[in-house]
C-alpha cells in the first residue's frame, strides 16, 4: 500500500489556501491527515476535504506535531517566525511567500525547471512568486536551445494575485460604476482599479522599481541557475479577477526563428501554445482561469534585433503561479 503523508496547510482559509484544498483533492495528493491552520480569527470554521468537513485550527507553536508536509500561504511575518518552528518539528515546508525566496541556504523551485534543486533543501523550500513562475517555465525550454542574454516583461496582474480584499475592491467599484454612483469603496490597491490599470505592484525601492518588478529579475536568475541572464520587468495591475499576462521580450545567443521556438514549446512540460493568428487563437486570462499549464501565443521575431522573440504568456495565478506549483513540490518530494 503507497505510503501517505500528514499534510498541514497554513493559511487554509484565505484564496491560496483554498487552492491549496482543491489541488490536493484533484491529484490525489496521498494525504493521511489533513490538519487546516489559520489564524484565530477563524478558529472553528468548519472547510471541506474530500467530501469530509474538517475543522480549522489556529496556528500555534505546537501545531506541526507529526506533520510531514507544510503547505504555508499566510504571508511572509507568519512564514518568518512558523516556518522554522514547522522544520524543527520534522515538517518539510513548502512555502508561497517572499520570505524565503531569495535565501542562498533555501531552494527556489518550479518542477519543470530546476527539479534537482529540491535536494539541497535543509526543511524549507520556497515557491516563486506567481508572476516568475507563469514565464520561466516557457523560457527554460528557449534558455536550453538557444541561452538567452536579456528577458523585457511588462506583466498585466489579476486582482487575486493581491488578494480576497483587492478582488472584493474590483467588484464594488464595477457595481458603482455602473450605478453612477462614482467609486467611494474600502481601497487596498493603490488607486482605483475598475476601468484602469495601475503601474505599482507591491512597495517602491530606491532603485524606483517595486518590489514586484525586482522579484522577477532576482528569481529568474535563481531558478534559471544562470546569473548572466539580463531581466528587466514592469508589473501593472489590470481590472482582471484571475490570470496574469505577460509581454515577454527575449534575446538569445543563438538565433530562435518563431517557428522553431514554436516546435520547441510544443513539446514543454507545463506548457501549452495557443498560437493560430488567422482564427484570431491566443491565450486569454479568461481562458486559464482554473487551468493548470502556462499558455504561449502571439510568438513572433522581434525585427529590431538580430535575436530576438517575442511571447505572450498568460496563468492562472492561484493555480500553476500558487497552489499547484507548491504541490507540484510536494509530489517531487514524496518520489
Amino acid at each position: 500500500m503507497a505510503k501517505k503523508y500528514n499534510v498541514a496547510i497554513v493559511g487554509a482559509t484565505g484564496v491560496v489556501g483554498s487552492e491549496f484544498i482543491k489541488i490536493l483533492e484533484e491529484r490525489k495528493f496521498p494525504v493521511k491527515e489533513i490538519r487546516l491552520l489559520a489564524s484565530g480569527r477563524s478558529k472553528g470554521k468548519m472547510l471541506k476535504f474530500c467530501g469530509k468537513d474538517h475543522e480549522v485550527q489556529e496556528l500555534t507553536k505546537d501545531s506541526f506535531k507529526g506533520i510531514e508536509i507544510a503547505l504555508f500561504s499566510a504571508g511572509g511575518g507568519i512564514s518568518k517566525e512558523f516556518a522554522p518552528i514547522a522544520a524543527k518539528a520534522g515538517a518539510i515546508v513548502v512555502d508561497n511567500s517572499s520570505a524565503w525566496r531569495m535565501d542562498p541556504e533555501v531552494p527556489l523551485v518550479v518542477p519543470e525547471v530546476n527539479p534537482g534543486a529540491i535536494k539541497k533543501h535543509k526543511g524549507i523550500i520556497a515557491n516563486p512568486n506567481c508572476s516568475t513562475i507563469q514565464m520561466v517555465v516557457v523560457l527554460k525550454p528557449i534558455h536550453d536551445a538557444a541561452k538567452i542574454k536579456r528577458v523585457v516583461v511588462s506583466s498585466y496582474q489579476s486582482v487575486s494575485g493581491w488578494g480576497k480584499e483587492a478582488v472584493d475592491q474590483l467588484n464594488a467599484e464595477i457595481e458603482q460604476k455602473v450605478k453612477g454612483v462614482g467609486c467611494r469603496v474600502k481601497r487596498v490597491l493603490p488607486a482605483q482599479i475598475a476601468f484602469n490599470v495601475i503601474p505599482h505592484i507591491d512597495v517602491f525601492l530606491p532603485n524606483r522599481y517595486t518590489k514586484e518588478e525586482m522579484k522577477m529579475v532576482n528569481e529568474t536568475q535563481k531558478i534559471m541557475e544562470d546569473s548572466s541572464i539580463k531581466v528587466t520587468a514592469t508589473c501593472v495591475r489590470v481590472p482582471v479577477v484571475i490570470s496574469h499576462a505577460e509581454a515577454v521580450n527575449v534575446e538569445t545567443e543563438k538565433k530562435l526563428g518563431a517557428d522553431e521556438a514554436t516546435k520547441i514549446l510544443k513539446k514543454a512540460p507545463g506548457v501549452e501554445v495557443i498560437d493560430d493568428i488567422s482564427k484570431e487563437k491566443y491565450p486569454l486570462p479568461i481562458d486559464a482561469a482554473g487551468k493548470d499549464p502556462s499558455y504561449v501565443g502571439r510568438i513572433r521575431e522581434d525585427e529590431s534585433i538580430k535575436n530576438g522573440l517575442n511571447l505572450w504568456v498568460v496563468s492562472d495565478n492561484l493555480r500553476k503561479g500558487a497552489a499547484l506549483n507548491a504541490v507540484q513540490i510536494a509530489e517531487l518530494l514524496i518520489k
